[in-house]
């Protein structure tokens, strides 16, 4: 008769994706929150192996809060290792002076004792580590860490030539005899509402695939380490079609442009047949009359077409939660959007079609954490699948030719990063051809009021004093 210790169980992974930026904006009022949130999820799924992708780590001025930083790991490691998660990695990237190298991106993942055997990857001397000691943590300059790879997208990839934090880290585990990749990846966001809208694929969205084929790429090419199947959860910043959710949005509206002298402040207000503001568009501005519910119906799931190109080549469960982004940063709006952008699916957990040789793919939960309460401004995502055990090293099949082809499409486009440099000032150097009035935005006040109207007033000529700003609407 076999012995219950050789009886074979498909070990249970937690894998967490979460861009925690604006979590150390607001500190004092938001970390809190989010462990707690966190950790009770994790105290309800009980799963053997842990893996916590986070974007955006440290806020946008890393500098002043490396402090909550290693505050936020020390409470992390304390409550996971009283759960018995003996086995620690962290990687937190925080050089921020490194301007080539620093991706604010930090893996975190923890191992249950029960967990038989777990092993980790060395990209250096391109084989398993002999021994994997239960806790090691990696803060400050972590470039040369063996056990993990990281790499900051070249800068011609970056939207508008700013070379800002994207770009990938990734590790290799074999856990109970199985090996898996996992990789963070954080990619470009759309900067401007008014040119993502203009047509789809957007300059952003194929930005985003270019550097999500370049990193696929890197990894099928890497003869010293191989490839194996692997799991790429982060912030991909995914986003809508937005030229055709506004179309679904606006039908049997009119369209009302109000351009100012400050290009940053032109905006399109859609207005009903009694001039009611149903959408206003802006470059940093997405505001629905019904905003908090109708981004929240599942018509919008139809216009989320980024992923739709490269099915052949990541995969992914489907999506039966709200968009992730863009959440209020208010503890007294949980559930609110931001009028900011359209709510969006940006954080997702993706794998290689090989992923589904070693997993039990009938036992698996998608979904969303902290659905009611304040999580920053993206709710995390996490996926539970069961990972089979003694499965080895299985070589992916060789890349698609959908792949070399996609390559083809976008790398190879040196101009593509070249539009994208100058697609805002193409976007609002056309002149008008619509009928013009001049109107009055005061700025303490939402709404507009007219103070004059005359089609042969040069704006440039106009003086305006600091109460408001001087807009010129155009019935487009």
């Amino acid at each position: 008769m076999e012995s219950i210790s050789k009886i074979v169980i498909d070990t249970e992974l937690m894998l967490v994706t979460a861009n925690v930026g604006s979590l150390f904006e607001d500190p004092k009022r938001l970390l809190s929150i989010w462990l707690e949130e966190f950790i009770a999820k994790i105290t309800e799924l009980k799963p053997q192996f842990l893996a916590l992708h986070l974007q955006e780590v440290g806020g946008k001025t890393y500098e002043n809060s490396m402090d909550h930083v290693q505050e936020f790991i020390k409470y992390l490691n304390e409550t996971m290792g009283s759960m018995d998660y003996t086995y620690v990695r962290i990687y937190m990237d925080e050089d921020y002076n490194s301007v080539e190298n620093f991706t604010a991106l930090g893996n975190i993942y923890f191992g249950h004792k029960n967990i038989c055997t777990l092993k980790i990857w060395n990209f250096l001397k391109h084989g398993w580590e002999d021994k994997l000691n239960e806790n090691q943590i990696y803060t400050g300059n972590i470039e040369a860490v063996a056990t993990k790879e990281k790499s900051k997208f070249p800068q011609h990839f970056f939207p508008e030539c700013k070379w800002s934090r994207k770009g990938f880290m990734r590790t290799r585990w074999e856990i109970n005899g199985t090996v898996i990749e996992m990789v963070n990846i954080h990619l470009f966001h759309d900067a401007s509402n008014l040119v993502a809208c203009a047509d789809f694929p957007s300059v952003y969205c194929k930005t985003r695939r270019r550097a999500l084929i370049h990193t696929i790429e890197r990894f099928h090419l890497d003869d010293k380490n191989g490839s194996v199947p692997f799991f790429c959860f982060g912030d991909f910043n995914f986003r809508c079609d937005t030229a055709g959710v506004v179309k679904e949005l606006t039908a049997n509206l009119v369209a009302h442009r109000v351009q100012s002298i400050k290009t940053d402040n032109t905006k399109i207000h859609y207005r009903n047949s009694i001039g009611n503001n149903i959408l206003t568009l802006g470059k940093k501005e997405f505001s629905h009359a019904d905003h908090q519910l109708k981004f929240k119906e599942y018509w919008l799931k139809n216009f989320d077409k980024e992923l739709e190109p490269l099915t052949e080549i990541l995969i992914e469960y489907p999506i039966n939660f709200i968009p992730s982004y863009p959440f209020e940063e208010d503890p007294e709006m949980p559930t609110d959007y931001m009028s900011t952008r359209c709510p969006s699916w940006c954080d997702r957990i993706l794998m290689t079609p090989q992923v589904n040789d070693i997993i039990a793919c009938n036992e698996w939960k998608y979904d969303i954490i902290g659905e009611s309460v304040c999580m920053g401004d993206h709710k995390p995502i996490y996926l539970t699948v069961r990972l089979k055990q003694n499965k080895g090293s299985m070589r992916p099949r060789k890349a698609p030719n959908l792949l070399k082809t996609l390559m083809e499409n976008t790398m190879v486009d040196d101009s593509l990063w070249m539009e994208q440099s100058n697609v805002e000032d193409a976007s609002t150097s056309a002149k008008s051809i619509f009928n013009s009035q001049y109107i009055m935005v005061k700025a303490i006040s939402p709404n507009i009021s007219k103070v004059g109207k005359d089609e042969s007033i040069c704006p440039e000529k106009l003086n305006t004093d600091h109460s408001g700003v001087l807009l010129k609407e155009t019935t487009v």
